[in-house]
C-alpha cells in the first residue's frame, strides 16, 4: 500500500487576490437553490452558461445513446489527437448536486482532462433528480462503465485501463460505482478519481461548519441537494461509499479536495479511510480553493492545479 500526499500551501496563506475575487463574485450570485425548485433551479443555471466553445480540439468527439437501466442514456466519447495505441479510459461523471448540469456544462473539462491526461473519456449524461431519485444516477453511471468495458476498444479506448471518475456529486457516483463493481465482480477498474466528491451526507464536519456559508457552496444547498436525491435517506452503500464495511479491495484513487469547501472534510476522511484499509491513494488538498474551482479555466490557480492532477492520473493509470 502506499500513499502520496502532494501538499500545497497551508491554512493562513495569503489569499490569492484573483481567487478571492471569484470566489465572492459567485456568492453573491449564484442562485439560492434551496428557495426554488429543481426546474427553476435548472433554468436559473443554464441561464448563467456561455456557448461551449468545444476546446481543447479532440481528435473525435462523438454523442451516442445506449440502452441504460432507465431507458436512453446518453455518453459523450472524446478521444484526443494522440499517436500510438489504445489510450487508457476514464468515465465520467459531473457534478451538479444530483439535479443540475448535463454534458455540455463539463464540455471544455472532459475535453482538457482527455488531452491532459492522454486519455479517452466518456462523459455520462446519468438520470437527474428528483424526477429520477437515488440509486438512478449510480446505476447509470453502473451502466456506462459497463458498456466502456465491452466496446470502448472501437474508440480507441484500452478496456484494461478504465478509471471511474467525476466531480462533486459525480465524484459520489464514481466512488460508490467503485464499491459495487468490486462487490459484484467486475468490470475491473483501473482507478477511482474523485475531485472534490461528495462522500455523505453528514452536515457536522469542520469543513461545513467553517465553510457552509460565505464560499459559495453551502450547507443549506448541500441538504437541498440530497433532500432531493435521497430524500428517504441514505442508509445505502449505493448512495454512500462510506457504508461500505470496507474498502479494502478497491482500485487505486485519486482524491482532490479543496480547503473552502463544505464536503472537504469528508473527502480527507475517505481519502484516509481508503489509505487505511490498504488502498494506494494519491491525496491533494488544495488550500485557499474553493469548490468547483476545477472548471475554471481562466482561473491561473485552475491551470496549475489541472497541470498538477492531470500528472496524479497519468501516474495512477500509467499513461505514457
Amino acid at each position: 500500500m502506499t500513499v502520496r500526499e502532494y501538499p500545497t500551501t497551508g491554512p493562513g496563506a495569503v489569499p490569492d487576490p484573483e481567487v478571492a475575487a471569484v470566489l465572492a463574485a459567485l456568492d453573491a450570485g449564484f442562485p439560492d437553490v434551496a428557495a426554488m425548485d429543481a426546474a427553476e433551479v435548472r433554468a436559473a443555471i443554464s441561464a448563467r452558461r456561455t456557448a461551449p466553445q468545444r476546446l481543447p480540439d479532440m481528435r473525435a468527439a462523438e454523442d451516442l445513446t445506449i440502452a441504460g437501466p432507465g431507458g436512453d442514456l446518453p455518453l459523450r466519447i472524446y478521444r484526443p489527437h494522440h499517436e500510438g495505441g489504445a489510450l487508457p479510459v476514464i468515465v465520467f461523471a459531473h457534478g451538479g448536486g444530483f439535479v443540475f448540469c448535463d454534458l455540455d456544462s463539463h464540455d471544455e473539462f472532459c475535453r482538457s482532462m482527455a488531452a491532459g491526461v492522454g486519455a479517452v473519456v466518456v462523459a455520462v449524461d446519468y438520470r437527474l433528480a428528483p424526477e429520477h431519485r437515488a440509486p438512478a444516477a449510480h446505476e447509470d453511471m453502473l451502466a456506462a462503465l459497463r458498456w466502456s468495458a465491452e466496446h470502448i476498444g472501437a474508440h480507441g479506448g484500452d478496456p484494461a485501463r478504465i478509471a471511474l471518475a467525476g466531480d462533486s456529486a459525480g465524484g459520489n457516483l464514481a466512488a460508490t460505482v467503485a464499491v459495487a463493481v468490486r462487490d459484484s465482480g467486475g468490470p475491473a477498474v483501473a482507478a477511482q478519481i474523485l475531485i472534490y466528491p461528495v462522500i455523505d451526507d453528514n452536515f457536522d464536519t469542520e469543513s461545513y461548519r467553517r465553510f457552509g456559508t460565505g464560499h459559495y457552496n453551502t450547507t443549506r444547498a448541500m441538504r437541498w441537494y440530497w433532500q432531493q436525491y435521497a430524500p428517504h435517506g441514505t442508509d445505502d452503500v449505493r448512495l454512500v461509499p462510506t457504508r461500505a464495511a470496507t474498502l479494502a479491495g478497491l482500485p487505486p484513487a485519486v482524491v482532490i479536495t479543496a480547503e473552502l469547501d463544505p464536503p472537504c472534510s469528508a473527502g480527507d476522511a475517505y481519502a484516509a479511510r481508503l489509505a487505511a484499509d490498504g488502498v494506494t491513494v494519491r491525496h491533494r488538498r488544495y488550500a485557499g480553493l474553493f469548490h468547483g474551482f476545477l472548471t475554471i479555466p481562466a482561473l491561473a490557480a485552475t491551470r496549475t492545479a489541472r497541470a498538477q492532477i492531470w500528472s496524479m492520473i497519468r501516474e495512477t493509470l500509467g499513461a505514457a
